[in-house]
């Protein structure tokens, strides 16, 4: 009987910690920064997988149109294929991290590879842009305490999500947007996606669309659109702690 219980134990404890590595506000292997404040009236819209071509542009006018600073993280190879168009999402004012260089899953990635992502990635972005910001989110979410550590040597900070569009498919921006509305209660870190992992040139039309709409309709109820940074930055002041 004994064993047995050892065995389920183990068990739960393994597909706990599984789902933990890519639960995207999970803390088992270490801090993250998921959201801000519960309640209070900011949100951060976040972009992966670019820069991406047409898509980032056209998000670019959407966001200059409202006046709204968004955070973009930028997959490494595709800084190398189009450094222009990290470029136009820095000089519009938006902060730019790491999403590694190739878009792996982390977790089943050694050290070595680990650390080989996240610096390519830096010095693409590095020699795109030039300075950016220290911000990094791991690909699909997927981390482990090793994949962490190493983020913290190399003075990155792992930012996650609490809300998400699941846009990755394309679905109808209606459908976007009411997935999004299920699930904002204040402080939300947004996880959208300019770009696709796969290739340059997905379809990201809906979710520029989405934007649009969603920033309407958060702005009229009292909502502060902010980046990632200015999120943290409030979270790190005396004040915040109460």
């Amino acid at each position: 009987m004994l064993p047995a219980l050892i065995g389920l134990t183990a068990a739960a404890a393994a597909s706990a910690a599984g789902y933990q590595s890519m639960a995207p506000t999970g803390q088992w292997h270490g801090r993250t920064f998921a959201r801000g404040m519960r309640g209070t009236k900011q949100i951060a819209l976040t972009y992966d997988d670019g820069p991406n071509d047409l898509h980032t542009l056209k998000l670019l006018d959407v966001l200059a149109k409202h006046g709204v600073r968004a955070t973009f993280f930028m997959i490494g190879r595709y800084v190398r294929q189009r450094p222009d168009i990290a470029r136009a999402v820095a000089q519009a004012g938006h902060v730019i991290g790491n999403h590694t260089f190739t878009h792996p899953l982390l977790i089943f990635k050694s050290a070595a590879q680990i650390r080989a992502e996240l610096v390519d990635c830096h010095q693409a972005l590095q020699d795109a842009i030039g300075k950016h910001s220290n911000l990094f989110r791991p690909p699909f979410g997927g981390r482990r305490p090793a994949t962490l550590r190493i983020a913290r040597v190399l003075g990155l900070e792992t930012v996650m999500w609490n809300v998400t569009g699941y846009d990755w498919n394309a679905p109808p921006a209606a459908v976007i947007e009411n997935k999004i509305a299920r699930q904002m209660c204040g402080g939300d870190v947004v996880l959208l996606h300019d770009g696709g992992h796969r290739a340059l040139g997905a379809d990201r039309a809906q979710t520029v669309i989405a934007t649009d709409n969603l920033i309407w309709r958060y702005r009229d109820q009292g909502y502060e659109f902010v980046t990632v940074e200015e999120m943290r930055a409030v979270i790190r002041q005396p004040s915040a702690a109460g």
